[in-house]
């Protein structure tokens, strides 16, 4: 028979910590209220380029993945062909994975819109503000960073989910050459009348023969036309059904890769990639994973 240990000689158990890791709340002069920043450092010496940086938006929701799956693969670089590098990730002072009324003001572009609140008594929803986020980014976040570390500009990555993708693209389009390599997985390009569309023909327009830049989009494979099992036979079934019609999302994020993909000159520069067997949330972790990938590939 089983007997478990006796717990009055154990430790009382304490908060985890991740090795390396740290946060801030900082109020950016370019922002109403302190965004939460989460930072990863290797803890050893910088290489003399400084080190590959990969940014993440929704900090709260993908940090602690992404710099697992980084301590992991970097650990075996030769194994992997990933090496170390600093994570930033851009969050909210909230325990919750996410802040639903400031991300949909931060990650979505302008001009935006305003919604009904999501819960009684609470603000109305209001969308927009990727430009201002943009600016934050550029002109204060990443020069606090520099001063939290040597970075090598070169080598400069962007993550998002979601609204995070739909900010990925919208942050590309707007200034490329902010980061060098952009990761966007089940963006939002539907949203608000697939808006974001108009922003790609100016950008196109602009850089009509060379697009220079990496950029990774992708989406799970039940983020289309088909549902995942446990949503068919159910009574919402239909409805999601509709709701996958109008997001579109594989569709999306598969025909802007093939169009920018005509402007590069690699295959390698645009690429489209489908998760199997994923929905718009379990695809995050994959995601991230694939991010990490991306950005700390050992440089060649």
């Amino acid at each position: 028979m089983f007997h478990p240990p006796k717990d009055h000689a154990a430790a009382p158990p304490t908060p985890v910590a991740l090795a390396g890791c740290t946060f801030a709340d900082l109020k950016f002069d370019n922002a109403d209220q302190p965004h939460r920043i989460f930072l990863y450092r290797p803890d050893k010496p910088a290489p003399t380029e400084g080190w590959p940086i990969l940014y993440l938006t929704d900090g709260n929701a993908c940090f602690a993945t992404a710099v697992d799956a980084l301590k992991v693969q970097a650990s075996y670089p030769k194994g992997t062909d990933v090496s170390e590098g600093v994570i930033v990730a851009i969050g909210y002072p909230t325990e919750e994975p996410y802040d639903p009324l400031r991300r949909s003001w931060d990650l979505s572009p302008p001009p935006g819109r305003t919604y009904p609140p999501f819960y009684p008594d609470t603000p109305d929803v209001k969308t927009g503000g990727a430009e201002r986020l943009l600016a934050l980014i550029e002109n204060e976040l990443k020069p606090w960073i520099e001063r939290q570390a040597p970075i090598d500009r070169s080598r400069q990555s962007l993550f998002g989910h979601s609204f995070g993708g739909l900010f990925t693209l919208y942050a590309m389009f707007r200034k490329p050459d902010a980061f060098n390599r952009w990761i966007s997985a089940s963006p939002a390009i539907y949203w608000e009348d697939a808006a974001i569309l108009e922003v790609e023909q100016e950008f196109t327009e602009k850089n009509r023969d060379f697009f220079d830049g990496e950029l990774h989009l992708s989406a799970g494979q039940y983020e289309g036309e088909i549902l995942a099992p446990f949503h068919k036979g159910t009574a919402e079934e239909q409805k999601r059904q509709a709701q996958a019609k109008e997001t579109r999302t594989i569709e999306f994020a598969r025909d802007m890769a093939h169009r920018l993909a005509k402007q590069t000159p690699s295959a390698r520069t645009v690429t489209f990639e489908e998760y199997a067997g994923e929905n718009h949330m379990s695809v995050l972790p994959i995601a991230l994973n694939r991010a990490v990938q991306i950005a700390f590939r050992r440089a060649r």
